[in-house]
């Protein structure tokens, strides 16, 4: 068990979902329960993944709750797209969520990697 506070994969994904809530909070009300609230989920559900993988015991379940947030973050990346493509999300931001998101993704694999090892 260890503090997932202290991993880089779970503050740059948390830094992330603070941003990805500042900038769903600019859609149209009408998507309030729709893609607002599915892209605020699915960003939630990266860093949310890792704490709770870094709250059990052993490197199987850690690397199991990795697999989850990688799929999460997958999820972020197609309703980030959707935004930008609905005209709601900005292209600085759409760039700028969408290479965070990478760096996150690789992180979570190389983590992954080395917990499934041992």
């Amino acid at each position: 068990m260890q503090d997932f506070k202290n991993l880089e994969v779970w503050k740059k994904s948390h830094s992330l979902t603070l941003d990805i809530y500042r900038i769903t909070s600019r859609f149209p009300k009408s998507e309030l329960y729709g893609l607002t609230g599915q892209t605020r989920r699915s960003a939630a559900s990266i860093p949310a993944n890792i704490a709770e993988g870094c709250g059990r015991y052993g490197n199987a379940e850690l690397t199991r709750f990795l697999r989850i947030s990688m799929g999460s973050a997958s999820e972020l990346e197609y309703h980030i797209l959707l935004a930008h493509d609905l005209n709601y999300m900005p292209t600085e931001d759409y760039n700028s969520i969408s290479r965070r998101l990478t760096e996150i993704k690789r992180m979570l694999t190389g983590l992954s990697k080395r917990t499934s090892r041992t």
